[in-house]
């Protein structure tokens, strides 16, 4: 009895106070070792990115230069006292020491018009002219003409989607101001020069240019996450960028990584058996919470679901009855709706029944031998006025497969995937449904549409109970969410599969392929 009213003290100390210290110092632990490991890691980074940056600035400095060289032989050979001889004095060499220099021009700058006095290209033709046009109409007013005069400056921007990369100064002769203008070929740039400069990247490193809207113009793509730097050419072509990540960083990152794993590996354990209660509960609560939401959706999508056939069959009623139906052709449509509304709740009820049935465990079938092409027909035949009011073409091709299974449930399950093409392929022009044997002596049923699809994130949850697809939503389209649920529970039952493609081969649309067994599994109750 003595030791009564000191054990709910003990149960208390343990609770709220060893218990606690022991995830304190066990945190304390592991940001300890965490830190001392992001340390380790930021420092070998930085040694890496380091390395990357030389490695860039020189690749970057070398390209500049290399154009910068070939300015420079073209500025020895154009002399604008002398412009009759450009063209001998520059193409004598051109092929050689300025390879990506596509034409020379001398405008006169102190002319009213620009007058273009020299014109001189490697390869003439009507993309002269064009460049022409361009340089005086627009290329001229992105220039920087102050002074100093005989400065080389470069233009490197996109005209008409078309990148362009000139190199330009003044000079003066005879009192007035003459603009040499050099027109480099980009193309040749990227496609002969840069793997000239760049070839040995392959071994050591990783590179990349890219345009100022971050496309890649020459060389692969990085990998993610890996440590990169990114460098702008400086004097030529400035709108452009050059990425490089070392080879080499990919394996130290990977030993970082396991050094990290192995000083926390104890620690992660500890905190883990320390924290996975809390987990559990959050988790379990979150579950419930989800799906006490996801049920109230569902009585509410039901509830909408029953009410618009009912008022549809009630107002078309009505109008029977008061005798205001024009013709007898009027009264035939609206009997035909009122029959089409009916199999629609009808549908829907034997779906709300049979889950019903399957959430308490008690759903049972009846497996007997059938021709699955017929119940297919059937299934289509109760949905083809509905489609006919829609606009939309039932396709079929239904090919004889005689197999053992329950007809009612898997007639009810293809109802309720044509009726979900219906609702959710909103503007397909077809649905189309096909039953063929399958290689292992089964049968299949495919019905597809060509509607919008369905997003790759929501394939894997579409066909959990109440779970709704984010177009559903956002388009207000009505359902229970539990058609799919139902159709896989029906597929599993008989030992079968149901699975989703889409895209489909064609780019566009969904299909779903329901995949029986020859003979379904001996337990064919749940009880």
């Amino acid at each position: 009895m003595a030791d009564g009213p000191h054990r709910p003290l003990r149960e208390r100390l343990l609770y709220f106070v060893l218990v606690p210290a022991i995830c304190v110092a066990v945190m304390l632990l592991g940001a300890a070792a965490l830190r001392t490991t992001l340390q380790i890691e930021r420092a070998s980074k930085q040694s890496v990115l380091d390395a990357t940056s030389s490695l860039a600035e020189e690749r970057v400095d070398r390209l500049d230069k290399m154009i910068i060289a070939q300015d420079n032989a073209v500025a020895a050979n154009v002399e604008v006292r002398e412009l009759s001889s450009i063209a001998a004095r520059w193409l004598a060499t051109a092929v050689r020491e300025t390879p990506t220099v596509r034409a020379v021009l001398v405008l006169d700058a102190d002319s009213a018009d620009r007058e273009v006095r020299a014109f001189v290209s490697r390869h003439p033709g009507p993309e002269d002219d064009v460049f022409r046009r361009l340089l005086v109409g627009r290329m001229l007013s992105k220039m920087e003409l102050s002074e100093p005069i005989e400065q080389l400056r470069h233009l490197h921007q996109a005209f008409d989607e078309q990148s362009f990369l000139v190199s330009y100064w003044q000079r003066v002769h005879g009192g007035r101001k003459y603009l040499v203008v050099v027109w480099h070929e980009v193309a040749k740039l990227v496609h002969e020069i840069m793997p000239q400069l760049y070839r040995d990247l392959d071994r050591n490193s990783r590179m990349n240019v890219v345009d100022e809207e971050g496309r890649i113009l020459f060389g692969p793509p990085l990998q993610a996450g890996a440590p990169a730097v990114s460098l702008q050419f400086p004097t030529t072509l400035y709108n452009w960028r050059l990425q490089v990540a070392l080879a080499s960083a990919e394996g130290l990152e990977q030993r970082t990584v396991r050094q990290r794993y192995v000083q926390l590996a104890v620690v992660g354990m500890a905190m883990l058996i320390a924290v996975v209660g809390v987990v559990i509960i959050v988790r379990a609560s979150i579950q419930e919470r989800r799906l006490a939401a996801l049920q109230s959706d569902f009585v509410a999508n039901v509830s909408h679901e029953l009410k618009t056939p009912l008022s549809s069959v009630r107002m078309f009623a009505e109008l029977l009855l008061t005798r205001r139906v024009p013709n007898d052709d009027k009264r035939k449509e609206y009997l035909q709706i009122i029959m089409g509304e009916s199999e629609r709740l009808s549908s829907l009820i034997d779906n709300v029944l049979d889950f019903a049935k399957v959430e308490r465990g008690k759903d049972a079938y009846e497996f007997a031998e059938d021709d699955l092409a017929e119940v297919a027909a059937r299934a289509v035949d109760s949905l083809r006025y509905r489609a006919e009011r829609l606009g939309i073409e039932l396709v079929t091709n239904l090919q004889p497969a005689t197999i053992v299974f329950d007809a009612r449930a898997v007639e009810l399950a293809i109802i309720n995937l044509i009726d979900n093409a219906f609702k959710y392929a909103r503007g397909t022009p077809s649905v189309n449904v096909s039953v063929a044997r399958t290689a292992a002596g089964g049968a299949r049923v495919r019905v597809a549409d060509e509607g919008p699809g369905i997003p790759r994130e929501e394939q894997e949850r579409i066909f959990d109970r109440f779970v709704r697809g984010r177009n559903a939503s956002e388009a207000h389209v009505r359902g229970s969410g539990i058609g799919l649920a139902l159709v896989k529970h029906i597929a599993d039952t008989h030992g079968g599969s149901i699975t989703i493609e889409s895209p489909t081969a064609s780019g566009r649309g969904s299909a779903f392929e329901l995949e029986l067994l020859d003979r379904p599994p001996k337990k064919r109750t749940r009880s």
